[in-house]
C-alpha cells in the first residue's frame, strides 16, 4: 500500500531537476500511505514526472523500490496497492522467458505489460490497485483503478499540465493547481454525504471510476475512462444465469472461495490482522483467518461506553470462541471528538459519513501492533445486508397498489400538521398504550412517510431513503446537482427484481465513493494497509448468480453468509438486531460540540462565504438543540463542509 502521484507538461518548459523536485513536493504530501521509502522519476524529453510513497509490505528490500522500470525498459510506474496473484502470474511469465530480480508485485506487473499488454493485464489481476504507466515508447501515459474502487485516484487537466496523485492534497502541491470549489459537485455532496465518482469537490479535478482505464495523450480532453469490467455486466449475466447447486453445495463453494480469498489477502512480510465487530461479515473473516493460520491472528475492536453504539462485547464472544489474540480498545467521547479536527486533512474534500471517526480509532488501534488489517466489508451489498432491501420492499408492497393521486392527497393530509404538533398527539395516544407499542418521534416518522408516499417508482423510493438532504438545490446559492448512476436510467442495471436492483446501486455507488473511501483514509492516516477479502472479483461474480433467496430467506439478510459462518462459531454469538458503526452525534452536538458547530453554522459566515442559504441550515440547528427533531445527518453534512473550507481556504 503506498501513494503515488506524478504530471504531464505537455509545455515541455521544465529541466529533469524542476520536474523531479515538484514531482517529490507532491509526494511528500502523501508520507503517511507511504512511510518506509520514497521516489521520484523524470524525462525531461517529454515532460513526464512520477513521485511514490512506499509502506512496505512484500518484498521489503530495495528491489521493491518505486518508480520502477520494466526490464525491458519500455515503461515506468507507479503503483498504490497489492496483486494477490502476483505469484501465480510470475509463475507463467517465468514460464515465458521472463526474468525477475526482486519479489515484488510491482515488478510481476510491469512483466504482465510488457507480455500481455495494459487492458489484458489488469483483467488478470485479482487485486486493489491504482496505477499509472509511462509508456516510453508510445509516449502516452496509462492510469488505472481495480475493479471495485478500493484504491482512489484523482486526476485532471489544469491548462498543459495532466496531474494524478491517490489524494488531492498531492495535486494541490503542484504549482500550477488552483482550487476552485465544484458547486454542483457540492450539490451532490449535500444528498449523498460524500461526492460520488467521477466528480471531486474541484473543478476539473476527477476521480477516475472503479474498473476504468485512462489512456492519456498530449491532448487536454482527448481521451475518456474506459472499462475493463463492469458490475452491471456481472450482475445481469449472474441473474440471467443463476447458480442451480443446493443449498448445501452453495455453502461449500463460497466457503471455498472466501477461505482462498481471506489466504490470499494474509501474504504479507509485515504483521497482520483483522478488524472485528462481532457482526456476520467480519466474523467470517476472521474464522477463515483463524481457520488457515497456526497462531492465534490478532483482532481489534473499539467499543463505546454507550450501550447503543457499542459492538465490542460481542466481537470479545467471537474473539473468545475462536481463540484469537484480541485488543480492545474502550474509547471516551473526549476521545472520539479529537479525531473531529484531522477530519478535514484526512479526506481532502467533504465527507460526512459520521462512521469515519470510529473506523479512524481502530486503524489507529490496530495500527500499534501491525501494518496490514483485513476488514469485513461489502457483505452487505453482496449478500444483501442493509434494513433498507427489507425495508424498501415493504413500503412498496403496501403502496404500489395505491393510486397516485390518493397517495397525494394521503401525503398532503399528514403534512398538514408540523412533527411537533404530530409528536402532541401520539403523546397523549402513548399514555393508553403499552411499554412495548409506544411510538418514538411519530411526527418525524409520518413526515418520513408523507415523502414516501409522494415517490411513483421503487427507484425513487430507494433514492429518497439513500439520500440526506432531498432538495440539495434548494439549499445553495449556486449549484445544480448533476446526473449519476443513481438518477440515470441509462446506467441501471437490467435487473427484475426492486431488492437486487437496490443491492446493484448500493455496489456502484455507496459501496466505492462512502464505505471504501472512509476504510481507505481511515487506514492509511495511520500508515495501514486495509484489505477486503469481499471485493474479490471471484466472490462478487459468485454473489450475483445466487439466487436472492439464498441471500434473503424468512425475512433475514446474508442467509448464505451466515451458514458459512455457523460451521465455525455458534449461531446464538452472532444472532441479534444489526447495528451501525456509529457514534452519539446527535447528543454531542447539544453539548460538548454545541460551540464549535454554532460557529460554524454562524448566519453572517454562511451569507458571506457564499455557498449555502442560512435560513434552513439555522432552522434545523434550532430544532435540533430544542430537540424537536433529530436532524443530525443533515448538520453533519454542513459542518464537514465548514470544517473543510475552513482547513483549505483560510
Amino acid at each position: 500500500m503506498c501513494g503515488i502521484t506524478g504530471f504531464w507538461d505537455i509545455s515541455l518548459k521544465r529541466n529533469k531537476s524542476s520536474l523531479q523536485a515538484i514531482a517529490q513536493q507532491m509526494s511528500n504530501t502523501l508520507l503517511h500511505r507511504g512511510p518506509d521509502d520514497g521516489g521520484t522519476w523524470a524525462d525531461e524529453e517529454t515532460g513526464i514526472a512520477l513521485g511514490h510513497r512506499r509502506l512496505a509490505i512484500l518484498d521489503l528490500s530495495a528491489e521493491g523500490h518505486q518508480p520502477m522500470v520494466s526490464a525491458n525498459g519500455r515503461y515506468a510506474i507507479v503503483f498504490n496497492g497489492e496483486i494477490y496473484n502476483f505469484l501465480e502470474l510470475r509463475r507463467q511469465l517465468e514460464g515465458l522467458g521472463h526474468i525477475f530480480r526482486g519479489h515484488s508485485d510491482t515488478e510481476v506487473m510491469l512483466a504482465a505489460f510488457c507480455q500481455w499488454g495494459v487492458e489484458k493485464s489488469v483483467k488478470c489481476f485479482n487485486g486493489m490497485f491504482a496505477f499509472a504507466l509511462w509508456d516510453r515508447q508510445k509516449r502516452v501515459l496509462h492510469i488505472g483503478r481495480d475493479r471495485l474502487g478500493e484504491k482512489p485516484l484523482y486526476y485532471g487537466w489544469l491548462g498543459k499540465t495532466f496531474l494524478f496523485g491517490s489524494e488531492l492534497k498531492a495535486l494541490k502541491a503542484h504549482p500550477d493547481f488552483q482550487p476552485e470549489i465544484n458547486r454542483d459537485a457540492l450539490a451532490l455532496y449535500l444528498r449523498h454525504n460524500y461526492i460520488p465518482a467521477p466528480y471531486s469537490i474541484y473543478q476539473k479535478i476527477y476521480k477516475l471510476p472503479p474498473a476504468s482505464l485512462l489512456t492519456v495523450l498530449p491532448s487536454p480532453g482527448a481521451s475518456e475512462p474506459s472499462p475493463y469490467w463492469s458490475v452491471k455486466s456481472v450482475a445481469e449475466s449472474g441473474v440471467a444465469q443463476p447458480y442451480n447447486g443446493s443449498p448445501k453445495e452453495a455453502i461449500s463453494a463460497l466457503d471455498a472461495l472466501l477461505r482462498d480469498a481471506v489466504g490470499l489477502r494474509m501474504l504479507a512480510d509485515v504483521p497482520l490482522g483483522v478488524f472485528l465487530s462481532g457482526g456476520v461479515d467480519s466474523s467470517t473473516v476472521v474464522a477463515l483467518m483463524q481457520a488457515q493460520s497456526s497462531k492465534p491472528v490478532n483482532t481489534f475492536s473499539i467499543g463505546f461506553f454507550e450501550d447503543a453504539y457499542n459492538e465490542a462485547k460481542y466481537a470479545k464472544a467471537v474473539a473468545q470462541h475462536l481463540g484469537t489474540d484480541h485488543t480492545e480498545l474502550y474509547v471516551t467521547p473526549e476521545e472520539a471528538m479529537a479525531v473531529i479536527p484531522k477530519l478535514p486533512s484526512l479526506y481532502d474534500e467533504p465527507f460526512s459519513d459520521s462512521s469515519q471517526i470510529p473506523t479512524f480509532l481502530v486503524s489507529e488501534l490496530a495500527r500499534r501492533k501491525v501494518t496490514v488489517s483485513l476488514s469485513g466489508d461489502a457483505g452487505d451489498e453482496l449478500f444483501g445486508g442493509y434494513n433498507r432491501y427489507f425495508l424498501a420492499r415493504k413500503i412498496w408492497d403496501k403502496i404500489a397498489w395505491m393510486p397516485s393521486q390518493l397517495r397525494q392527497i394521503s401525503a398532503s393530509s399528514i403534512n398538514t400538521l408540523s412533527p411537533q404538533t404530530w409528536d402532541r398527539v401520539f403523546a397523549n395516544i402513548n399514555l393508553f398504550l403499552p411499554s412495548g407499542a409506544k411510538i418514538s418521534s411519530p411526527g418525524d416518522k409520518l413526515h418520513k412517510l408523507a415523502e414516501i408516499l409522494m415517490v411513483d417508482s421503487p427507484e425513487k423510493l430507494y433514492k429518497g431513503l439513500v439520500s440526506h438532504w432531498q432538495k440539495p438545490e434548494s439549499l445553495l446559492v449556486e449549484g445544480c446537482e448533476p446526473t449519476t448512476v443513481l438518477t440515470d436510467p441509462q446506467a441501471w442495471a437490467e435487473l427484475p427484481n426492486f431488492t437486487h436492483r437496490m443491492m446493484y446501486l448500493d455496489t456502484i455507488t455507496y459501496l466505492p465513493n462512502d464505505i471504501l473511501v472512509k476504510v481507505d483514509r481511515a487506514s492509511m492516516g495511520v500508515s495501514l494497509e486495509s484489505r477486503v477479502p469481499y471485493l474479490d472479483h471471484r466472490i462478487v461474480e459468485f454473489a450475483w448468480q445466487l439466487p436472492l433467496s439464498m441471500k434473503i430467506h424468512q425475512g433475514q439478510g446474508k442467509w448464505l453468509l451466515r451458514q458459512v459462518l455457523y460451521q465455525y462459531v455458534p449461531q446464538n454469538l452472532i444472532e441479534r438486531p444489526k447495528m451501525g458503526f456509529g457514534v452519539p452525534i446527535d447528543s454531542w452536538l447539544r453539548e460538548p460540540l454545541r460551540e464549535w458547530a454554532e460557529e460554524l453554522l454562524d448566519e453572517q459566515l454562511l451569507r458571506e462565504q457564499g455557498f449555502f442559504k442560512p435560513e434552513l441550515i439555522r432552522k434545523k440547528w434550532q430544532e435540533h438543540l430544542r430537540g424537536e427533531r433529530n436532524w443530525q445527518y443533515y448538520l453533519w453534512d454542513i459542518l464537514m463542509f465548514q470544517a473543510w473550507l475552513e482547513s483549505n481556504f483560510h
